[in-house]
């Protein structure tokens, strides 16, 4: 495969919303591609080949270079803040960070205790707020934090609400909206600027029509 683009990307909705974005700009991706198990996937026609991660490695393997481009939530981008250039925002996975925790609760006046999975955005959030923190970070099932009596509040993704709401949690107050961004190695952005251009022409486009329908 002749230079190809690595593209390194999360399961899940970013990467079905994404494959779907690449074929609208005209990439022919295998059928098969959406429903592999495979970890390294590669499409010869189109010269790609990407490695699918977990959404905090993203960057990482973008900044190291393993992967020439990458498709990464701005949460994630926030959180990491790897020396990646963020070429484009995609407009897809469209979400945003919150603060929740139980009704009808106050927080502590002595360190109170926010549990995420993001400590350096709540960190950065709560000292702007000029609140004293302790952050306790998790890696999932952030909700059950409040309810078990281990944090006062939480900063974690919402997308419907539905999560917060079936854990009899409300939203107190909206951080920043998220959604996928493109993201490059600086390297890979000077060595493969033709078609990493291209790519980003024809998807601006894309997302462009998409903007205008709405």
């Amino acid at each position: 495969m002749k230079d190809v683009l690595t593209i390194a990307m999360p399961k899940g909705r970013i990467f079905e919303e994404a494959a779907d974005l690449l074929r609208q700009a005209g990439f022919k991706l295998p059928p098969e591609f959406d429903d592999s198990r495979k970890l390294i996937i590669d499409v010869e026609e189109e010269n790609f080949r990407f490695i699918l991660a977990k959404p905090m490695d993203v960057p990482t393997y973008v900044e190291h270079g393993v992967a020439d481009l990458g498709i990464a939530g701005k949460d994630v981008m926030l959180e990491e803040k790897r020396d990646v250039y963020e070429l484009l925002d995609l407009n897809i996975s469209q979400c945003y960070l919150a603060v929740a925790g139980l009704p009808n609760t106050k927080l502590n006046d002595i360190a109170p205790k926010i549990a995420t999975k993001y400590p350096h955005v709540a960190a950065a959030y709560f000292r702007e707020q000029g609140a004293q923190v302790e952050i306790i970070k998790l890696n999932g099932s952030i909700e059950l934090a409040p309810i078990i009596g281990l944090s006062d509040r939480i900063v974690d993704i919402v997308s419907t609400g539905r999560t917060l709401l079936e854990n009899g949690l409300v939203e107190y107050e909206h951080i920043v909206d998220i959604t996928s961004r493109l993201i490059v190695n600086p390297a890979s952005y000077r060595m493969k600027d033709e078609r990493i251009s291209e790519l980003v022409d024809r998807l601006s486009k894309v997302i462009k029509l998409e903007k205008d329908y709405v």
